[in-house]
């Protein structure tokens, strides 16, 4: 380990960069993940690669969308109440009928089914009454021209855009490349993560307790909002000691995309993170914003001999720190590394609370709520940075600008908690 690795430095930046500032950072100098060719079926969860066009339209033929009669009629706009029709055949679904309709006559057809030539409409069997003579029908009521027909490629022409690369394929999104005919994508592999919590104070055994350390939350936290994610992080544990930090982040910066850490980020006697990291050759590239919580916040990059990167993320050990980090930050590295290019999902919501101002951007657990059609927000005590309780009642996250005081009835923005 190179020697003399010493804090003599920190604190000497400039001033913190604002949270937008180290979103965009973030976004910037997070390259996207290689791709992979899977099947479909085996792609929830996962983000386009490429752009996906159709190679069919949808649907592919005119298609009836009730189980009805497809009818021939001489009428220019409307054909009238109490026409009657012949009958002169069947059609089902998966069916192609042979039959050329001419004027007067009909065919039972079901939905789904192929309409037959010449057919100006369909009508539903509610508005079909059978005569008394064998294969014969009367409308009940009247009826417009092309109804309850599904034209061949009203939803989706052959060569139009499916998908487009960063798409999140949920259930909605693999149901619909399926009825495109679609059976493999290319999607971004998933990151390989690992979390590392540092800090001689977390108990591993319950005799640790006896000397005065703690209960672990940022491990669990982390490690289930990646399970949240359907992702999977490795977690570590590595004692507040300057070699014990560098042999273990040596080891980490060539296996995996994704280093985050807990605790050590701050300017104290043990706060090795950001040393040890330059130390290894991380290039920083930032170092404390302009927040509250999760001000001592760090995000370097590693770059390997391939040219791949190793990414840090240094986030404070305040498990509040910890959870905005994971909802405001990491997810936005995320989406960069898998091509997704939607920003965070803000919301907008009134205040019922009035706010007092602080020098910098805070992030509020509160719960947002309906009344009246309007989306509410009730802020919750206990926002201190070593407190999570009130993550029993909150269902969102707040920004609240720095150097503003919010009255009641202000606008404000947030994100959404899962559930």
């Amino acid at each position: 380990m190179n020697q003399g690795v010493k804090h003599a430095m920190c604190g000497a930046e400039p001033g913190l960069i604002s949270v937008d500032q180290a979103l965009s950072y973030i976004q910037q100098h997070s390259p996207r993940l290689k791709t992979e060719c899977i099947p479909l079926k085996a792609a929830l969860n996962r983000y386009l690669a490429q752009d996906l066009y159709s190679h069919i339209h949808l649907p592919l033929f005119a298609q009836s969308a009730v189980d009805g009669y497809a009818i021939c009629a001489e009428a220019d706009q409307l054909i009238a109440e109490n026409t009657d029709f012949e009958v002169v055949g069947e059609c089902r679904a998966g069916e192609v009928s042979s039959i050329s309709l001419l004027p007067g006559q009909a065919i039972r057809i079901f939905t789904g089914a192929a309409i037959p030539e010449n057919t100006t409409t369909v009508a539903r069997q509610e508005i079909v009454q059978l005569q008394h003579t064998p294969h014969r029908i009367q409308l009940t009521q009247t009826l417009k021209l092309h109804a309850d027909i599904r034209d061949m490629g009203e939803e989706l022409a052959k060569g139009e855009r499916l998908a487009h690369t960063g798409q999140h394929l949920n259930v909605g999104a693999i149901a619909a490349l399926s009825m495109a005919g679609v059976d493999t994508v290319s999607v971004y592999t998933q990151p390989k993560i690992v979390v590392v919590i540092t800090g001689d104070e977390v108990a591993q055994t319950v005799e640790d307790f006896e000397s005065g350390k703690i209960f672990d939350a940022n491990g669990p936290l982390i490690q289930t909002w990646f399970q949240q994610q359907h992702l999977h992080a490795d977690i570590m544990y590595v004692s507040d000691g300057e070699q014990a930090v560098f042999e273990l982040f040596d080891r980490l910066k060539d296996q995996y995309d994704l280093v985050i850490t807990t605790g050590g980020v701050s300017v104290g006697d043990y706060d090795f993170v950001r040393p040890v990291a330059l130390a290894l050759g991380f290039e920083q590239i930032f170092w404390k914003v302009k927040q509250k919580p999760g001000k001592p916040m760090l995000f370097a990059k590693y770059t390997r001999q391939d040219h791949s990167q190793c990414l840090l993320l240094g986030l404070p050990g305040n498990p509040a720190a910890v959870y905005v980090g994971m909802y405001i930050y990491i997810s936005t590295l995320l989406y960069s590394l898998q091509g997704r290019p939607q920003p965070l999902p803000w919301f907008s919501a009134v205040s019922t609370t009035a706010l007092k101002k602080d020098a910098r951007d805070r992030f509020l657990r509160m719960s947002a709520y309906f009344e009246h059609g309007v989306l509410k927000l009730s802020n919750l005590s206990k926002q201190q940075s070593h407190m999570l309780s009130n993550l029993m009642q909150a269902n969102c996250l707040v920004r609240i600008p720095a150097d503003q005081t919010i009255e009641a009835g202000q606008i404000l923005h947030g994100i959404l908690i899962q559930p």
